[in-house]
């Protein structure tokens, strides 16, 4: 099993909680591939939910297409250990997570059908913890 993904190096290894708000404003089109999976709720996606969907899909499509992730766990989440009293200090770093606002896309895929995407993206939805849709890509001439 690869290691978990996590950034090589931060500024500050442990950050505040805060609310995600609002819809996202980048990342929310079709780049890169033919069709995409969309985050239609905010919320946080861990690095191991991150690898779980993308091993899922590559099960699906085997050596057919590609498959592009769009989003990466920077941020971290501390937790203290069990049966700790109160005012010790903030945890260690527990795991690292995205934080999604509705909108964004997560993954995309190119080079197989339609039906196939469907297939890998309706697999990957069930690992995820957002609700999702899939979006083909905008073709602007």
């Amino acid at each position: 099993m690869p290691p978990v993904k996590m950034p090589k190096r931060v500024k500050h290894r442990k950050m505040h909680k805060r609310r995600i708000r609002g819809q996202a404003t980048t990342g929310n089109t079709v780049s890169f591939g033919e069709y995409g999976i969309q985050a239609l709720e905010a919320g946080r996606i861990t690095s191991a939910q991150i690898e779980a969907a993308r091993v899922a899909a590559n099960r699906m499509l085997g050596r057919s297409g590609k498959i592009f992730i769009r989003i990466f766990p920077h941020k971290s989440a501390t937790s203290q250990p069990a049966e700790t009293r109160m005012g010790k200090g903030k945890g260690d770093v527990d795991y690292w997570f995205a934080e999604v606002k509705a909108g964004t896309i997560l993954y995309e895929i190119s080079g197989v059908s339609e039906d196939l995407a469907r297939q890998a993206f309706r697999l990957q939805a069930y690992k995820l913890p957002v609700k999702t849709c899939i979006t083909k890509r905008r073709h602007t001439i």
